[in-house]
């Protein structure tokens, strides 16, 4: 049974989860700093919200799979390797752009929820904090439901890592907020973005795998486009076979099986992955580690 495949959802739902958890602790704490108890229970139905609309989004794409998955025509197979693509490319969008711009909004999460809980109860206190919960667990919940379907080719097991996150992420929240334990979020916020960069590096793998395959359906629908399988061999658009370690290190046994979790190994890689896979690790990476490090003002700056 490959347990490996729970790493990936064990971390992305972990990570979700706590940045979740930290705007729900900063609510909570501003409406007790207000003497506003009453506020609680809009933040509890605020969560509930978020979480509901998550399962549904997450209830409604993985049915749609399921139904396209049943066939085994050439249509079929053509519309369910462009879907598992689209979703790739939109949980390689969602979660490159989480991994950075939480990395950049980190240092003024806090003044900015308090600030939006602090004009809610300027008005309609109720719904203003209900809202902001909702749409704090319901973007993160959105982000974490895209990228399990995405896995759901995988079976099930994914799933069981997505629950041990969002448990872990409770116990985080419960730490910070209740017992008041003193956790470095900067340190662990980093971690967790070097695997999340990794693990969503592996995605553009997986997603270059998936139009392959449609361009392989679609030319086999319509033959008079063989012309747009160049490749030759086994692929029609991933360019030359350029690494074959089904002999030495399968995908499917220790340590390929990790190496394929975190790091998007596969026993055969083609040019266009390999080059694919490089070019996005050096744009987004950079783009996250130079967010870790923003560059000092400059005397100017500091004088305006």
């Amino acid at each position: 049974m490959d347990w490996s495949a729970a790493i990936p959802t064990f971390l992305v739902t972990l990570r979700e989860g706590v940045e979740a958890a930290l705007v729900v602790g900063i609510v909570l704490a501003c409406i007790r700093q207000a003497q506003q108890p009453r506020l609680v229970k809009a933040v509890y139905l605020g969560i509930g919200a978020g979480l509901a609309g998550s399962v549904v989004v997450g209830g409604l794409l993985i049915g749609l799979l399921q139904r396209v998955g049943q066939g085994q025509t050439a249509e079929a197979v053509l519309v369910r390797q462009l879907l598992e693509m689209g979703l790739g490319v939109v949980a390689i969008a969602m979660l490159s752009w989480m991994l950075i711009w939480m990395t950049q909004q980190a240092r003024t999460l806090k003044a900015e929820v308090e600030g939006t809980v602090a004009a809610a109860l300027t008005g309609a206190a109720s719904w203003g904090v209900f809202s902001l919960v909702a749409t704090a667990v319901l973007r993160e919940g959105f982000e974490t439901v895209i990228f399990l379907v995405a896995k759901f080719q995988q079976g099930w097991i994914p799933i069981l890592g997505a629950i041990a996150g969002f448990i872990g992420a409770i116990i985080v929240g419960f730490l910070l907020f209740r017992w008041g334990v003193r956790i470095d979020l900067k340190q662990f916020f980093q971690i967790m973005g070097v695997f999340l960069l990794l693990i969503v590096s592996g995605l553009v793998i997986s997603a270059l795998r998936h139009l392959d395959g449609a361009a392989i359906a679609w030319v086999e629908l319509h033959p008079a486009m063989a012309w747009l399988c160049w490749s030759g061999g086994k692929a029609c658009l991933l360019g030359p076979l350029v690494w074959d370690g089904r002999a030495i290190l399968p995908d499917h046994q220790f340590p390929g099986i990790i190496l394929k979790t975190l790091f998007g190994y596969r026993e055969t890689l083609y040019g266009v992955q390999i080059f694919a896979y490089g070019l996005f690790l050096s744009l987004v990476g950079g783009l996250y580690f130079r967010s870790l490090n923003p560059p000092s003002p400059t005397p100017t700056e500091k004088l305006g």
